[in-house]
């Protein structure tokens, strides 16, 4: 069994908003489908950061979640800026059970135990230049990430963090995530959110003893990521 990582799906196979205007991203739910199956068995777990569907409503979401039920192992969703369709983790799951989509989990103020590991995380919180921090948010944020690291606490395993927006990106820090990061000893983070040429200031590499990932699907070549 193997566990990977990836983000940033943008689905809107039942929608009008396809990504493939954007350079990078021609023929991308192809090449997502042959890539994910080519590396991905059905005895392992992908961890998918955010930005799965551009359905606003979870009964619009049928199509894309039918197709991530179809690729290769367990997927445990989390919810990132795009993900209007994610009303509450009870709701959803409800909905993925309705509609027997067996193999989709979700991540949100919980964890999920994998092997020497546990998996934890949250949507995080990103400041954007020239915007007034939104603190009520920011701080929501920062307490499912400890929730999520405290419910993981107590399987005694080492935990591994997921986020949809980068907790550093460039020079600018959100200090209020990192805090918790730092507290709960994480030592390996993968998150999303960022495309294009904004990827020119991501942090692939350690900070602050944390090794981060970002694995948004244009950046990882439309291929998950092998975690362990």
């Amino acid at each position: 069994m193997s566990l990977f990582a990836i983000g940033d799906l943008h689905l809107s196979l039942g929608g009008n908003k396809p990504m493939d205007v954007f350079p990078g991203w021609e023929n991308y739910v192809e090449l997502l489908q042959e890539r994910w199956n080519r590396i991905v068995t059905p005895r392992d777990t992908v961890v998918v950061v955010g930005d799965i569907s551009w359905a606003m409503n979870l009964e619009d979401c049928g199509e894309d979640f039918s197709f991530i039920h179809r690729l290769n192992g367990t997927k445990i969703l989390m919810k990132g800026n795009h993900d209007f369709w994610f009303t509450t983790k009870t709701k959803v799951e409800q909905y993925l059970e309705q509609m027997g989509f067996d193999s989709i989990k979700i991540l949100f103020n919980n964890s999920y135990p994998y092997g020497d590991y546990v998996l934890c995380g949250t949507r995080g919180w990103i400041n954007e230049q020239g915007e007034a921090v939104d603190k009520k948010v920011l701080n929501r944020e920062a307490g499912r990430l400890r929730r999520s690291l405290e419910d993981g606490k107590k399987s005694g395993k080492e935990p591994i963090a997921f986020l949809h927006y980068p907790p550093i990106y460039g020079s600018s820090e959100c200090w209020e995530i990192l805090e918790v990061l730092l507290q709960y000893q994480v030592r390996r983070c993968y998150y999303g959110h960022i495309h294009g040429k904004s990827a020119e200031y991501a942090i692939n590499g350690d900070r602050k003893g944390i090794q981060f990932r970002l694995v948004s699907c244009d950046q990882v070549d439309f291929t998950p990521v092998k975690v362990l």
